[in-house]
């Protein structure tokens, strides 16, 4: 009996220590730091970010678009013109694609810099300025 007993007392303690370990495993993960501080000067991975960006090929006006732009040049949220209505946008080609492009990449009225796609480059922003103005002339 007292063996039985001793079998039956080490299998929860067994178990209870998986348990807890589980249990302790689970908690490490939900309070592991999201992200990292770089100091100026230290090597903090730059070169393999640079490398993986420097490898990719700028996005095409289209694809831009489709990601950032048609959410408000679709439907014309907050006063933007639509995309392939001329006539809302014919003043604003008349201002020059240079304008354009500078409003699109800094910002103009409520219209956020980059259209709010932080990842797109300014030569991104730029041909997809151009597809939207070729697709509403």
């Amino acid at each position: 009996m007292k063996r039985v007993l001793a079998a039956v007392l080490l299998g929860f303690g067994l178990t209870t220590g998986a348990v807890m370990a589980n249990v302790e495993d689970e908690i490490r993960s939900r309070i592991a730091p999201v992200g990292e501080v770089c100091v100026e000067g230290e090597d903090c991975g730059e070169e393999a970010a640079s490398e993986e960006s420097a490898s990719s090929e700028p996005r095409s006006g289209s694809e831009v678009y489709d990601a950032a732009c048609s959410a408000c040049h679709a439907s014309g949220a907050a006063g933007a013109p639509v995309m392939g209505e001329s006539d809302a946008w014919a003043d604003r080609i008349d201002k020059g694609l240079d304008t354009l492009v500078d409003h699109a990449i800094n910002g103009f009225k409520g219209m956020p810099a980059k259209g709010g796609c932080s990842d797109c480059s300014d030569e991104e922003i730029e041909v997809a300025v151009e597809y939207m103005v070729e697709e509403s002339e």
